[in-house]
C-alpha cells in the first residue's frame, strides 16, 4: 500500500472519529439533562477540544493551523488606524448618510408630487 494512500485512510479514520466524539459530545448534553449544568458544558468542552486535537492531525487539519499561524503573523503587521483617524472616518461616512438620506427623501418626494400632479 502506498505511503499517500495509507495517509489518506488515517485520515478518514481521524475524520471518522472526531465527527463521533462531537457527535457523543452533543448526544451526551441532551441525554444527561440531570447531570449537573457545570459538569456537561466541562465534558462538551473537553470532547470538543479532544476532536479538534485529532482533527489537527489530518492533512486539512495541519493546513489549517499552518493558515490561522500565518494569519496571527499577518495580524502584527497591520497598522491599525489611530482613534483621530476611526473618528474622522465615522464623520465621513456619517455625513454622507446625511446627505444621501436627504437626497432620497428630496427626490421620494418631488416623485410623489408628480405622481399626484399626473394622476390626479
Amino acid at each position: 500500500m502506498a505511503k499517500g494512500k495509507a495517509s489518506n485512510i488515517a485520515d478518514k479514520i481521524k475524520w471518522l472519529l472526531s465527527i463521533s466524539i462531537f457527535s457523543v459530545a452533543i448526544v451526551g448534553n441532551g441525554y444527561y439533562t440531570e447531570v449537573a449544568f457545570l459538569y456537561r458544558v466541562l465534558a462538551v468542552v473537553a470532547l470538543f477540544i479532544l476532536a479538534t486535537i485529532i482533527l489537527a492531525r489530518t492533512v486539512f487539519g495541519k493546513g489549517a493551523v499552518s493558515l490561522m499561524r500565518e494569519s496571527r503573523t499577518e495580524m502584527r503587521r497591520v497598522v491599525w488606524p489611530t482613534r483621530m483617524e476611526t473618528t474622522q472616518t465615522f464623520m465621513v461616512v456619517f455625513g454622507s448618510i446625511v446627505v444621501l438620506c436627504l437626497f432620497f427623501w428630496a427626490l421620494e418626494s418631488l416623485l410623489s408630487l408628480l405622481t399626484k400632479l399626473i394622476l390626479g
